[in-house]
């Protein structure tokens, strides 16, 4: 999916006012940020468009709010640390309202280069309603405070809501363009070469716990890449399917009939698709997750009936290990055990140290192995990582994501 959409070198913006939707939603303890990954993703679309002049507004979620504002869950945190990394006063409008008078206010005193945040665009309690209720309004009233608009928030650009999709309708009746933003682009760029154009060998590696969540992430997967590794609890699943004892391991019982056409389906197609070979496995689960655990090692196919799979073992991290370290295009997502624990993380480890090392375009899928990537030190040594766990997942499906539909076409 290569993308021929209008992007933020395709405005002229100088003296405008550029609504900007951005990904905010960074992990907050005690009103502290944790991780400012996603606000450093924002700065290069945030600078570009200062430099030329714009008016620049900007907007976002932030947490699980659902309908209605938690002070808790504030943009205030993230206007700070932006002042911080823009070198410039980032003026917030802490207004539950998000669109309303003191909104207005603060967009009609703009000069060129200044920067406005508005309020968690969820406290309006109308972000997410479809797009026939009151989201209409809270749209129509995000486009009403400007003249163009850039989505540059990849992490809900699965998502049909008020601030990422409908107000391109509002933004495209009053003359203005929709375009999309570099950290857009640059998803788009990756993961769309990555599943439709990729250098072969293609090599896909998908974890986590269900089956349920990646079904038609396997299936569309199955029919672009060259080698397929399964790991991680939805692992079990297949290795039931085959008629092996799993033992208390996770399973999804009502996929076995799937994953038998999946091994199918790779055989009819002459493609690759490994599965471990042994497995660590405890009594139980860590708790704590980060717990410490007695774990033993056994093969894949006689893990013992009173015992649970948590990590591939050193014979399936060699094996996957060298599956990658031969690829030319590699997509992983999830990873391949309780990568929280420190035993149960050395699948999960093994996987990102072979990826760290071959010179393949390595594209991490956003959630937990972004995550795992960059808890265990190896991001800066992949070619990309995705911000965006879901709207990653929806991509490798095949799906069109309505943020970057909703976006001019050049």
């Amino acid at each position: 999916m290569a993308l021929n959409k209008k992007t933020v070198d395709d405005l002229s913006v100088k003296g405008k006012r550029v609504l900007v939707r951005c990904d905010f939603n960074v992990p907050l303890k005690n009103g502290e940020i944790t991780d400012e990954t996603r606000i450093v993703a924002a700065l290069p679309t945030i600078n570009k468009l200062i430099e030329g002049g714009a008016k620049v507004i900007l907007c976002s979620h932030l947490g699980k709010v659902k309908n209605g504002p938690n002070e808790g869950e504030s943009l205030a945190p993230v206007a700070k640390r932006l002042s911080e990394k823009l070198g410039r006063e980032v003026n917030f409008v802490s207004d539950y309202n998000v669109t309303g008078e003191a909104a207005t206010a603060a967009v009609n005193a703009m000069n060129e280069g200044d920067v406005v945040l508005l309020q968690n665009t969820r406290f309006r309690g109308k972000e997410e309603t479809k797009p026939t209720d009151a989201g209409e309004a809270f749209a129509k009233e995000l486009a009403d405070l400007a003249d163009d608009y850039v989505c540059d928030a990849f992490g809900s650009s699965h998502r049909a809501h008020a601030s990422v999709s409908v107000v391109t309708k509002y933004i495209k009746e009053k003359g203005g363009n929709n375009a999309v933003g570099y950290l857009m682009q640059k998803e788009i760029d990756f993961l769309g070469n990555a599943v439709e154009n990729p250098v072969r060998p293609f090599v896909a590696i998908l974890g986590g716990a269900k089956v349920a969540d990646k079904l038609n992430v396997i299936n569309n997967l199955l029919e672009k890449c060259d080698t397929l590794i399964i790991g991680g609890g939805m692992a079990f699943t297949f290795l039931k399917a085959q008629g092996y004892e799993i033992g208390k391991s996770l399973v999804d019982d009502e996929k076995l009939d799937y994953c038998k056409e999946m091994m199918e389906k790779a055989k009819k197609l002459g493609k690759e698709l490994l599965l471990p070979v042994d497995t660590a496995v405890a009594d139980s689960f860590p708790d704590p997750i980060d717990g410490p655990i007695d774990v033993e090692y056994v093969d894949a196919t006689a893990i013992p009936a009173d015992k649970e799979g948590l990590d591939i073992g050193p014979r399936t991290q060699e094996l996957f290990a060298n599956a990658a370290k031969n690829a030319k295009t590699v997509v992983w997502n999830g990873p391949m055990g309780v990568f929280e624990n420190p035993t149960l993380a050395k699948g999960t480890i093994a996987v990102a140290k072979a990826l760290a090392e071959t010179d393949a375009t390595t594209i991490i899928g956003g959630g937990d192995s972004a995550a795992a990537c960059n808890q265990l030190g190896f991001a800066d040594k992949m070619s990309h990582i995705s911000t965006g766990g879901g709207a990653s997942l929806e991509f490798l499906e095949g799906k069109e994501l309505p943020g970057v539909v909703a976006a001019d076409d050049k």
